[in-house]
């Protein structure tokens, strides 16, 4: 609740969470002139999941950083397929903090990304897949591993594999043993590769 001066004796109250809170109510607060209603209605909608499509519209011109953190929390709350849309719509943006901020909350929803990871780790632009391979990092699924295989095994792009021997590194166990050095073979001129792929065996060897 604030407080703004109506005169300079007369202060008014204005709270930020009045009005209709069903969900035409707060659906509506989300174009609201005023940075806190439109947090406390992302807020109060994180319970809805009928609201991810107008969250995720949200999303596109929010420019206050509180209201746009509310954002994320309430569609990793949500965690529905709309909401992982959202997400991953994120990852193609310009904004680099939006980017980071979707990469974040991506990472707290392994059953909901999972059955779209293959799908990101060979999308066309390989910025995404990069990106895909950092949620990856946190991401707390079986399938990582596996995941970071195909990568190295199959993806033409040098700093994409890079970015996933790294992970590997860190994830990796014999089973991507013989996929690390057959990378070393498909990169034969790049030390980058050679000296990370040594790194991920030795780090795996050493366990």
């Amino acid at each position: 609740m604030a407080l703004v001066k109506a005169t300079k004796s007369e202060p008014v109250e204005i709270d930020e969470r009045s009005g209709q809170r069903d969900f035409e109510g707060l659906t509506a607060k989300l174009e609201d002139s005023n940075p806190a209603a439109r947090r406390w209605a992302v807020r109060d909608l994180a319970q809805t999941a009928e609201a991810a499509p107008a969250l995720v519209e949200l999303l596109d011109c929010e420019t206050n950083a509180t209201v746009r953190e509310a954002i994320f929390m309430s569609l990793t709350e949500i965690g529905n397929a709309i909401a992982v849309q959202g997400l991953v719509k994120c990852l193609r943006s310009e904004d680099v903090q939006l980017r980071n901020e979707a990469i974040e909350a991506m990472k707290h929803l392994p059953d909901a990304v999972a059955p779209i990871m293959a799908g990101l780790l060979q999308d066309p632009d390989p910025d995404v897949r990069i990106f895909a391979i950092n949620v990856l990092e946190s991401l707390r699924h079986p399938d990582v591993e596996r995941w970071l295989i195909e990568v190295i095994s199959s993806d033409p792009h040098i700093n994409v594999c890079a970015t996933a021997v790294d992970l590997l590194g860190e994830v990796g166990t014999e089973a991507a043993a013989a996929h690390l050095d057959a990378l070393k073979q498909r990169f034969p001129d790049e030390p980058y590769i050679e000296f990370a792929s040594n790194l991920a065996l030795r780090r795996i060897r050493e366990e």
